[in-house]
């Protein structure tokens, strides 16, 4: 199972903000998106989750859902991601489909060695810094902090970087040995930067999608 080395983190300030964000992450040749509506009834983020699929759908991009591992499996999304606080990945695993990709956040080398035990198919490491997308931040990670926590882990599973991000920060972070990075507010700000991102992580997406949609 492939997991990009591009993630988008979907924005906006409403749910019609999202799914445009979301239109044009896609056209702009994004693989995956994670869909992340917060604050709103389960009944409406299934009603978003269903009109983000039929989006991604239409040009063969991944969606993953954050924290509705049900509602993932009732859209065939590609998979969910977990939070800290959400489901544990081993209950989510009996509820999905056999294909579908779990991932999960951390932020230390507990963290992600609970989540390898819990068998996640790739974890969110961070923040690589501060940012004002999320409440309740934990400690800031750093190049220093990826660093240490890679080669404490010695795993296959990829490890994506995650937080405040931008285009300079990408070979820097590779160095550290992550697989590659999830980014949302310097995609919103300019949709134009995926393809910058894909060629500074190697990305090619092209052969990334004849794995994948065979």
């Amino acid at each position: 199972m492939i997991i990009p080395k591009l993630h988008y983190l979907s924005q906006g300030s409403s749910a019609k903000e999202h799914l445009e964000n979301i239109q044009k992450a896609c056209t702009s040749g994004i693989e995956l998106v994670q869909f992340r509506l917060k604050n709103v009834s389960e009944k409406k983020f299934l009603k978003i989750a269903k009109e983000a699929r039929e989006i991604t759908s239409h040009y063969q991009t991944r969606l993953i859902i954050n924290e509705h591992y049900k509602i993932a499996k009732e859209i065939k999304a590609d998979g969910v991601h977990l939070e800290t606080t959400d489901s544990c990945p081993v209950a989510a695993r009996k509820q999905l489909y056999p294909w579908q990709t779990i991932g999960g956040s951390a932020n230390t080398v507990q963290d992600c060695e609970t989540l390898l035990i819990k068998e996640v198919d790739y974890i969110s490491l961070g923040p690589f810094r501060g940012t004002t997308s999320k409440d309740n931040m934990p400690p800031v990670l750093g190049l220093n902090g990826y660093t240490v926590i890679l080669e404490a882990l010695h795993t296959k599973t990829p490890i994506i970087g995650i937080g405040g991000i931008t285009k300079e920060d990408v070979t820097e972070l590779l160095e550290t040995g992550i697989s590659g990075i999830a980014v949302s507010g310097a995609i919103t700000q300019n949709f134009d930067s995926i393809s910058t991102f894909n060629q500074l992580l190697g990305a090619s997406s092209t052969e990334e999608q004849r794995h994948t949609f065979e």
